[in-house]
């Protein structure tokens, strides 16, 4: 008869933090990210993948928020003469979302936050001064938003990827002017489905670390 201590598996080393991260935007028509990391050498040093291009970092984030990420699901129950649970159970909505907080003032965050695309706003002649109209109707403007975060250093470095291929801002935050805050831009972006490739979210693991944990996780060693 096994005792308790013998059918637990508790593995600290498992645990995982994103102890720091950013967030990637990109104009819809960019590449897709398909893999996270890369290897080169014999024998093999696996390092993150360079990005295509096109993928600018947001920059800092708030620490306090991070990058949360939300999901929102749906179903309908169908319940049958004789059962006292719900006999069929079909999932009607399964949405993910993306919320951050960006500090940083620059074309990338300004883009997201006001949902413009300001590659033809030139500053003006000498004084070197940017300004752009309020849309009179604001539209959807669709952008692929890679989230990366990591975990460990070096050798143990693990690294954890989230990919929304279409997403859109759905939500943006008050931006409170004064002399204790930073000027903040919080938006929350929401995935839809990529019609050509056929999802709306990827998840992507990798790093150093991660293949020397793979049999440990329950994964398949590599050769």
């Amino acid at each position: 008869m096994p005792s308790y201590d013998t059918l637990q598996k508790r593995q600290n080393d498992l645990i995982r933090k994103a102890l720091e991260g950013s967030l990637f935007i990109a104009p819809f028509t960019s590449t897709a990210i398909t893999t996270l990391t890369t290897s080169a050498g014999t024998p093999a040093v696996i390092s993150l993948t360079t990005l295509p291009a096109g993928y600018d970092d947001l920059g800092w984030i708030d620490k306090g928020d991070g990058l949360t990420f939300g999901r929102d699901i749906d179903s309908t129950d169908v319940e049958s003469w004789g059962s006292v649970e719900p006999t069929r159970r079909d999932i009607t909505k399964d949405v993910t979302t993306l919320e951050c907080t960006a500090q940083e003032t620059k074309r990338a965050t300004l883009e997201l936050y006001y949902g413009l695309d300001l590659s033809g706003v030139t500053p003006t002649p000498v004084t070197g001064e940017v300004a752009f109209p309020k849309p009179s109707r604001p539209s959807s403007r669709f952008v692929r938003a890679l989230a990366i975060a990591k975990d460990g250093d070096g050798a143990d470095a693990i690294y954890l990827g989230r990919f929304l291929p279409r997403a859109n801002v759905t939500d943006i935050a008050e931006q409170k002017w004064s002399d204790g805050d930073p000027l903040n831009y919080h938006v929350t972006l929401t995935g839809y489905k990529d019609p050509t490739l056929g999802y709306s979210e990827r998840y992507l693991f990798g790093g150093p670390g991660w293949v020397t944990q793979l049999v440990d996780m329950g994964f398949p060693a590599i050769a």
